[in-house]
């Protein structure tokens, strides 16, 4: 059995690493994805939550918040012996799992800012929203069910946003390194990249 397999986060990764980046603009339950083996960031995010579950882990998604030339990003973020980590679907090889060393949320979502930038390579990064325990839609039976998924995407909207850019701060921000930027696109599906007109 699969999921039995999946028995430490990084299992969880290497398995979303294994699977096709979606297009989609729709959401896929976990067991969807596990069937389907197909998922983009919101959907390998709540595979993987699902997943960290079934080894006692709480169900945390973080979303990290772009400015408008960019995507949104999901993680399934997990603690272990004080330290946060995260495990995660994304079409940019940079932007997924991270290993449970950081002290703080804060810290955590700062190891992805010099990867997070748009087709440009503008660095877009905002900041984060406060983590919510899916636990909270379980009646919605968001790991079995797609039916729900619109209306918890469009809830977790009223968590609060921490800041890490201030206004001040991004007329400062260097645009991406073309290492880094090259880098980033290895593997990308770029039908699946959000296009800055």
């Amino acid at each position: 059995d699969l999921l039995n397999g999946l028995d430490s986060p990084i299992k969880i990764q290497a398995f979303l690493n294994t699977i096709s980046y979606s297009l989609d603009h729709f959401y896929r339950c976990p067991l969807r994805v596990l069937h389907e083996r197909i998922g983009h960031c919101f959907d390998g995010a709540l595979f993987a939550a699902a997943a960290l579950r079934r080894i006692g882990y709480p169900p945390l998604i973080l979303e990290i918040i772009p400015n408008a030339h960019d995507d949104d990003h999901l993680l399934a973020i997990f603690k272990f012996r004080g330290h946060w980590g995260a495990v995660a679907q994304s079409n940019f090889a940079n932007l997924r799992y991270r290993d449970p060393v950081y002290r703080s949320l804060r810290e955590l979502v700062m190891s992805y800012f010099s990867y997070y930038f748009n087709d440009k390579g503008e660095m877009t990064m905002l900041g984060y929203r406060t983590p919510i325990n899916f636990s909270v839609y379980d009646k919605l039976n968001w790991m079995t069910s797609d039916a729900n998924l619109d209306f918890i995407g469009d809830d977790m909207g009223r968590y609060k946003i921490h800041r890490v850019v201030t206004d001040e701060m991004l007329p400062l921000l260097a645009p991406a390194d073309e290492r880094i930027l090259e880098s980033a696109f290895v593997g990308a599906n770029m039908d699946g990249l959000f296009k800055v007109d």
